[in-house]
């Protein structure tokens, strides 16, 4: 602390020099190439090409400083690549060789030069002009990346991101991530639409909003948990093939694998089923790992993923039985899925029905061993409060699950379109949350009004774009692939 107190001590005194020959913070100089950009030009020219290329100009970070009294060399970055520039006081004005005496590292410049190669072959400009563009007050942290403080790095990601290429790496995936998964949806028909993120009535997901207040109109609004409701209102209104990439919210506890603001994929299909959606997103999912991580064997912590496809397809009954080491038959038999609870950690509250009951089991006994991609189907309906039911078997819903690497990547299901049957369902949730469940649905009577004018049959799906990117880029923790996660306040130093 105190060296960097020190620090920006002398990096004022320079800005105040600056400040008084009236150079301080300049904002004309125009680059006509980046680093990236001057690499790819003259990277492959020989010495006698190099010889007679034109000037060119870049702007960038200054990240290291050799100099030699009369020369030296620099290294600047700009949008994460490097270029080196040599500098000599003959070739430059002396208040720019001034100027690069007092260089820190940190600065922003501008620089003019010629390309060339130094005796180590390395790519150079060799600086005919030089502007300090900016004086940073603050050093870059030293030792970076021998930073174990992951914290830190979220808090000040501005510096995480200047210095350390696997943060970048990372975010340019989550980039490319959400180019393609709109390619894809909008080459297949579904138009990207917005919906409210302030709601009147919470809805499409069993979780705790967020509450705030609305002055002028004096009423309570949510932050929405979900956009289902809306999209699917959007279907009825004749939009058959919708979507929406946005950010929900859900006030629950911090984790590894939960952030209260996450950003949402949803897309609803008409004329679809849930198995429909099961073949979209595993082409989908296949497309997007050969595009972005170029490869469909991936390293996520300790565990190797591969995603060739097919993808296997089980229910929940099954997989629960077989972790179970009973058949399925059995563990639907009264008292069975009460016995299993007691036997793997207890009873909980909410899981006062056998389809609660179930999920729990699945939870405590199946979850931790699903690493591969894995679909798991036929959810009780008490877990599934919109979803349509399954014709042969009223008990379960027409859904599925996506899982890989112990985490829920996706949950889709043929939609509830029965109007009546939506309602007692409602009723059901209303019940359970004036008994103490927080995360029950609210009966949406404009919802119920929209499904009265007819929802066609329907298929719909979200995923979480925050646990898709830490699958593909390996990073096991959600606080990598967002770029201000939400942490605890900073305790004063």
């Amino acid at each position: 602390m105190g060296d960097d107190h020190e620090q920006v001590v002398v990096r004022r005194r320079k800005l105040a020099a600056l400040r008084e020959r009236g150079a301080a913070f300049p904002n004309d100089f125009k680059p006509d190439h980046t680093a990236a950009a001057v690499h790819a030009r003259f990277g492959p020219l020989g010495p006698e090409a190099l010889a007679t290329a034109p000037p060119v100009s870049v702007g960038g970070r200054v990240m290291a400083v050799r100099d030699f009294g009369k020369a030296g060399f620099l290294r600047i970055q700009n949008d994460g690549v490097g270029l080196q520039v040599h500098v000599r006081r003959d070739r430059l004005a002396p208040e720019e060789f001034a100027d690069y005496r007092t260089l820190d590292v940190g600065d922003v410049i501008g620089v003019t030069g010629t390309p060339f190669r130094t005796r180590t072959g390395e790519l150079t400009l060799e600086a005919q002009m030089l502007r300090l563009l900016v004086k940073a007050l603050r050093p870059l942290p030293e030792k970076w990346h021998g930073l174990h403080d992951t914290e830190l790095r979220h808090r000040r990601r501005y510096l995480d991101l200047l210095v350390n290429p696997e943060a970048r790496r990372i975010f340019l995936a989550r980039s490319a991530t959400l180019r393609y998964l709109r390619a894809y949806l909008e080459r297949r028909g579904f138009q990207e639409v917005e919906t409210p993120v302030m709601q009147g009535l919470p809805g499409g997901a069993a979780a705790r909003p967020f509450v705030t207040h609305h002055n002028a109109l004096d009423m309570r609004l949510y932050l929405r948990v979900a956009p289902e409701l809306y999209l699917k209102r959007l279907v009825v209104g004749g939009l058959d093939r919708v979507f929406e990439i946005g950010r929900v919210f859900r006030n629950e506890g911090l984790s590894t694998r939960h952030n209260p603001e996450f950003t949402m994929l949803e897309f609803y299909q008409a004329f679809a089923t849930y198995e429909d959606l099961i073949d979209l997103t595993e082409d989908m999912l296949v497309g997007l790992a050969r595009t972005v991580a170029g490869t469909l064997q991936l390293r996520f912590g300790e565990l190797e993923l591969d995603l060739t496809p097919p993808w296997p397809r089980r229910t929940m009954v099954e997989l629960v039985a077989e972790h179970a080491g009973m058949r399925a038959d059995e563990l639907l038999r009264p008292g069975t899925l009460e016995a299993l609870a007691e036997r793997t950690g207890g009873r909980e509250p909410a899981a006062a029905t056998r389809g609660a009951l179930l999920g729990l089991c699945f939870e405590r006994l199946v979850e931790p061993h699903l690493i591969q991609p894995t679909f798991v189907t036929r959810f009780p309906v008490e877990m599934s409060p919109l979803a349509r039911r399954a014709d042969d078997d009223p008990r379960f819903v027409d859904r599925f699950e996506l899982f890989i690497a112990r985490q829920e990547i996706a949950n889709a299901f043929s939609e509830l379109n029965d109007p009546d049957d939506q309602r007692a369902r409602f009723e059901e949730q209303a019940a359970a949350r004036a008994a103490g469940d927080e995360e029950a649905h609210v009966l949406d009577e404009d919802f119920l009004r929209a499904l009265e004018h007819g929802l066609p049959p329907t298929a719909g799906e979200g995923i979480g774009i925050d646990r898709l990117v830490m699958v593909l880029t390996g990073a096991t923790s959600i606080r990598e692939v967002i770029l201000f996660p939400q942490l605890r306040p900073e305790r004063p130093s």
